[in-house]
């Protein structure tokens, strides 16, 4: 039986990498310490280890709240500290009364500076207070080019990692049913938009499932994806409960507010 059948094709490059990881700490006997990972590769690589006992995983972000996170892959020899995740906490300055940066536009900034989204952690906005997480590696190159994001100039200090903002992110329960699992059906009826409307967010580019972007409108959603749609939000399916007697799938979802 193929380890691939139980993930997305397009989730087989990932799957390949984790191994690897996984191989490599079993065969050195050390650590081994990833780029940031997005929930849905941290599903999967805790998959992959399963029950091993000689083989060890924990995932370190910056606190509970975050969704990115580093993972580190051990053998059962060792004992992790905080600092093995070698991460990096930044305060952004800039002139709070005469300009609002938003998520968006600090990732687009930080990606021009040619570095890899893995390198990034969480980005975290609030109305007094704007911080972001990247690898520890990076800190000479970041205070040495991120000057400007937008017409904004802009400074950066690291800060102790508890300093870190807590925002705590609030789910709202919905229980819905559709016609079929096809992408396009699903947000239509969690959306409360026409499948049309949907299909032209899908194949526009504005929709991403478990954090990747798609133009499938035909893609069939399982059990524990995660659907971001710009400008709507984002939901997951937390479980797929069967076929209702009119024939529609009943799905339970978390809706973010």
């Amino acid at each position: 039986m193929s380890i691939y059948q139980h993930f997305r094709p397009e989730e087989k490059e990932f799957i390949d990498q984790a191994m690897n990881w996984i191989d490599q700490v079993r065969d050195s006997y050390a650590p081994k310490l990833s780029d940031f990972l997005d929930p849905r590769q941290q599903e999967i690589l805790t998959s992959l280890l399963g029950n091993k006992q000689d083989v060890l995983l924990q995932f370190h972000g910056g606190s509970d709240f975050v969704e990115r996170k580093r993972a580190l892959i051990y053998p059962d020899y060792y004992s992790p500290e905080s600092s093995d995740f070698n991460i990096s906490l930044y305060d952004i300055s800039y002139p709070k009364k005469f300009v609002t940066l938003e998520h968006r536009q600090i990732l687009g900034t930080l990606m021009s500076l040619g570095v890899k989204r893995e390198k990034f952690g969480d980005i975290i906005v609030t109305e007094e207070q704007v911080q972001f997480i990247a690898t520890g590696e990076m800190d000479s190159y970041l205070t040495g080019n991120l000057d400007k994001i937008g017409n904004a100039s802009v400074t950066i200090k690291r800060i102790p990692i508890e300093d870190i903002l807590v925002v705590k992110d609030n789910w709202e329960e919905q229980v819905t049913t559709v016609s079929s699992l096809r992408l396009d059906s699903v947000l239509s009826a969690v959306l409360n938009i026409s499948r049309q409307k949907a299909q032209t967010l899908i194949s526009s580019g504005k929709t991403k499932v478990n954090f990747k972007q798609t133009e499938s409108v035909s893609e069939e959603c399982r059990e524990g994806d995660t659907l971001s749609i710009r400008g709507f939000g984002r939901c997951k399916i937390t479980s797929i409960d069967g076929k209702t007697k009119k024939d529609k799938w009943r799905i339970s979802l978390g809706r973010k507010k």
